[in-house]
């Protein structure tokens, strides 16, 4: 996703540990503070990867995230097919669950009835943050039915396997992943006072740049009313 590489962060992580040869963190240590870095990153900024991906979903009510996924993000739309070209169909709008539940308790089962009988298209889903790589969808997939929609989640970013490769999150990140392996370089020598202190700071600027924007999870809750201003509630069954 992004396109600055392992050495552009290196380098300038040497510039601040005055170590230009490598004699006390080598590039494969400091690679591996990247990695880290970028997955500390998502776990408080689950946007920081997010993808978008055309899915199947499975029969039922009950779906998990693609091989990777951390955390859902938004169910967009019904879709004719998983190819990157797949046309679009009817939108899909986040339901309460007590909501769902109260209108009609059967959903789940697959003989069903009526409004929520299980079949193709869907138009509700439901997200419970305490299970953040499952979401259900409602009407459920009838079995034998191919059902697609669009998802937009949070994905598990891929390591960089050399100080050549790029890292897999937008560049805006760079300077919390540098402050990220400053903090982690100088841990390693923090039984020196001096260092103790670089380690807090760089620690400190590496949480303020990424939590600037408020608590991630409750940002990106897909069960909080994005319009709570107009005083809508989130959406009904269709």
């Amino acid at each position: 996703m992004g396109t600055l590489t392992g050495t552009n962060i290196i380098d300038r992580a040497r510039l601040t540990l005055q170590d230009s040869s490598g004699v006390r963190w080598t590039d494969a240590e400091l690679l591996i503070y990247i990695n880290d870095a970028q997955r500390e990153i998502v776990n408080f900024r689950p946007e920081s990867t997010a993808t978008h991906s055309n899915v199947q979903l499975s029969t039922g009510t009950e779906q998990t995230l693609p091989s990777g996924g951390l955390r859902l993000i938004k169910v967009t739309r019904n879709m004719s097919g998983t190819a990157s070209d797949a046309t679009g169909a009817k939108s899909v709008r986040i339901v309460e669950e007590d909501l769902l539940n109260s209108i009609e308790p059967d959903w789940h089962d697959p003989t069903v009835t009526g409004s929520s009988a299980h079949g193709a298209v869907v138009k509700n889903y439901l997200f419970d943050p305490d299970d953040p790589k499952k979401f259900y969808v409602y009407p459920g997939v009838a079995s034998g039915s191919n059902a697609y929609v669009e998802l937009i989640y949070s994905k598990l970013p891929t390591d960089l396997s050399s100080v050549s490769s790029t890292i897999d999150i937008e560049d805006t990140y760079g300077n919390a992943i540098l402050n990220f392996v400053l903090y982690r370089a100088y841990l390693k020598d923090a039984e020196f006072a001096g260092n103790q202190q670089r380690t807090a700071t760089h620690y400190q600027l590496f949480i303020g740049s990424i939590s600037g924007g408020g608590n991630a999870e409750a940002i990106l809750d897909p069960n909080l009313d994005r319009n709570a201003e107009t005083g809508r509630t989130v959406g009904v069954p269709q």
